[in-house]
């Protein structure tokens, strides 16, 4: 009888013995192997546990067998804490591939890229298509007169304060996130040119980011920033307008609920608004675009010049003038003698 005994725990203890050295070698063979294709997309909610999240990997065939992940969780990678977010898995990985990615919490990033110069319903539209916050969401933000508040800018919306750059973002920061992204960035950009500031540029905040706008819809060329930005300081000192056509085009938009026909016409330089530079005189109230690093600082370091003036050479640069006698003269070559040649 104690034989048989002893014989059943034998046999009992050998079938355990192999049935563990199966599941150890199964577990060595699970491990070892690549599986999945292609881009595969998931969320990991917070405080996911170790079986629903081998539920949710295979569901997304990130890996092979949920019971066999969730095995090499439990007895191999107890220490292992998935953090939540979006993640996306491409081609084929190892199980630990992909636990690591979960450890270390590289989610998902989406990309987008406003250009300098752009308005705000112009980088909404840019936003939007990220599919990270609906074009109409970011710019109700961005023209809510309680944002300047909240976001710490004194304009009468975030216009100028949504920095041009590039930004990769995740799912979870959502449309009131990526509007704080842009607006920290742009105060960083803000310090740096402050640090340029010549002591006798006396604009405040406001007006600085107004003015660096308006460089920015005047001129693609670095080179000519300081330049432009000497004329209108100039014109500020001695009281002129400053008579500028992007003032003008955005003075249309916001009348006309952002619709324009691109074209300035004659009677648009007379419409009285606070944003038509050709009647107000000074600033207008606020930036009338997102200026970029070089216009902040054009506007707070301009050159030393005499001009007043500027006309466009017609391919992206422009001729200066210190007086109205040398400006006409150029307005007659550049402007009207080179669209009667056109239309010739």
């Amino acid at each position: 009888m104690k034989r048989a005994i002893l014989w059943l725990f034998a046999l009992a203890f050998l079938a355990a013995a192999g049935f563990a050295g199966w599941r150890l070698l199964e577990e060595r063979r699970f491990v070892a192997t690549r599986f999945g294709e292609g881009s595969r997309t998931v969320n990991i909610p917070g405080g996911t546990g170790p079986r629903a999240l081998a539920k949710l990997l295979a569901e997304a065939k990130v890996v092979s067998d949920g019971n066999r992940f969730f095995t090499h969780l439990r007895w191999f990678r107890r220490d292992a804490h998935a953090k939540a977010g979006e993640y996306q898995f491409d081609g084929a990985l190892l199980p630990d591939e992909v636990i690591g990615k979960l450890i270390r919490g590289e989610v998902k990033m989406y990309r987008f890229t406003a250009a300098e110069g752009l308005r705000a319903d112009e980088i909404a539209t840019i936003v939007g298509g990220t599919g990270l916050c609906a074009a109409a969401d970011f710019l109700k933000i961005a023209r809510d007169p309680a944002s300047p508040k909240r976001y710490g800018v004194p304009g009468p919306s975030l216009e100028g304060y949504l920095f041009p750059d590039t930004y990769s973002l995740p799912r979870t920061t959502g449309c009131a996130g990526i509007v704080q992204a842009m607006v920290s960035r742009f105060y960083k950009a803000l310090q740096h040119a402050e640090t340029q500031r010549l002591p006798t540029v006396r604009l405040d905040e406001l007006q600085s980011v107004t003015l660096a706008s308006i460089i920015e819809k005047e001129t693609g060329r670095p080179d000519e920033r300081p330049r432009i930005s000497c004329v209108f300081h100039n014109r500020l000192k001695k009281g002129m307008r400053l008579q500028t056509d992007p003032t003008v085009v955005y003075a249309l938009l916001l009348s006309h609920d952002y619709k324009w026909d691109h074209n300035i016409h004659k009677t648009d330089l007379t419409v009285a608004h606070p944003y038509n530079t050709y009647v107000i005189k000074g600033l207008p109230p606020g930036p009338i675009a997102n200026p970029g690093q070089a216009s902040l600082e054009a506007a707070l370091h301009p050159m030393a010049c005499d001009d007043l003036f500027f006309v466009s050479r017609n391919d992206h640069s422009h001729v200066f003038c210190p007086d109205l006698k040398c400006h006409e003269a150029n307005v007659r070559k550049f402007q009207v003698e080179y669209f009667r040649r056109r239309r010739g």
